[in-house]
């Protein structure tokens, strides 16, 4: 395998994120290809992907743990790409009961043997078809969010992250915090040039104190309720001080220290029941730290994990 799977930017010395390739919908409409059923699905993550940290999040809250099976890759990300590994060879792993793959590239050859992007997470497979349905993270947590509601209790039921009236405001939100946060500490941190890192960097920040000033007067960043802007956006936030802040270079402001409204929203989704459990902060830093050598090429993972999301609000 060519080591191009390690150079995230390009000869321009910008970062371009890859279109995701799978885009199939698993719906409750019991005709549908795709149709959900319990133990039919089974998702692939990594805990340090902010991308499939959303998954991992929507799947817990929903309560879905029990219908969607979960396999995990190991921190490290090589040559080869995400690698599965046993608990015992890293703390958190889960392995592929499913498939028994080695590396989240096989799944991608069996869904597709002439497939030929990035093999990334996260991925939901149906084991009935045997195939990848979809690996685009926003549209994953939205499967999740409504497909299932047939098999779960009522209360997990009545949560809805994408509610219809307002579902564009939230759009709204996604468009702006995926391309200038979610994205924009991606484009920070793998920028090659200094051009192209500072094209970003201060957008990010822009972005950070607009929210930080909504915040001020609202619990949540649309209605006053907790939606999956706040899913997207959170998954990016509780990873800015251990990581973004010194390894992406976005050090202008951190969140600890200079956005109290931000921090004590991530207080209080992370005090969630379902929450806290999926976030590895160990599986988090030494990924970045251990994986990006371009970046970081001793490898030496920073001591703090950030601001402590468990202190009261």
């Amino acid at each position: 395998m060519s080591k191009n799977i390690l150079k995230w930017a390009s000869k321009d010395g910008e970062f371009h994120r890859q279109t995701s390739s799978f885009r199939d919908f698993i719906s409750a409409d019991s005709n549908a290809i795709f149709a959900a059923e319990p133990d039919r699905y089974h998702l692939y993550i990594s805990w340090a992907c902010p991308w499939a940290h959303r998954a991992a999040l929507v799947r817990s809250l929903k309560g879905l743990d029990s219908l969607i099976g979960l396999s995990v890759v190991d921190f490290l990300l090589g040559e080869n790409g995400w690698k599965f590994s046993t608990d015992d060879e890293c703390p958190g792993a889960i392995p592929d009961t499913v498939n028994n793959a080695k590396f989240i590239r096989e799944l991608y050859f069996k869904a597709n043997p002439d497939y030929e992007g990035r093999f990334t997470v996260p991925v939901i497979w149906d084991k009935k078809l045997k195939t990848i349905v979809n690996n685009e993270s926003s549209e994953i947590i939205r499967m999740l969010n409504t497909a299932f509601n047939e098999f779960i209790p009522d209360d997990k039921k009545a949560l809805d992250f994408y509610p219809e009236s307002l579902r564009s405001e939230i759009d709204d939100w996604n468009t702006a915090i995926y391309d200038n946060v979610n994205n924009g500490v991606y484009k920070s941190g793998f920028a090659s040039t200094q051009e192209a890192y500072e094209n970003h960097v201060f957008s990010v920040f822009t972005w950070l104190d607009k929210i930080e000033k909504h915040l001020a007067t609202t619990d949540y960043l649309v209605g006053n309720v907790f939606t999956e802007a706040d899913i997207r956006l959170w998954t990016t936030v509780i990873r800015f001080d251990p990581v973004y802040f010194g390894h992406f270079k976005c050090n202008i402001k951190g969140i600890e220290k200079d956005y109290p409204n931000i921090l004590k929203w991530a207080r209080r989704i992370y005090q969630k029941p379902g929450v806290s459990s999926t976030v590895h902060m160990d599986h988090i830093k030494n990924h970045y730290y251990k994986s990006h050598l371009q970046i970081n090429p001793t490898g030496v993972v920073p001591i703090s994990n950030g601001p402590d999301l468990s202190a009261s609000i």
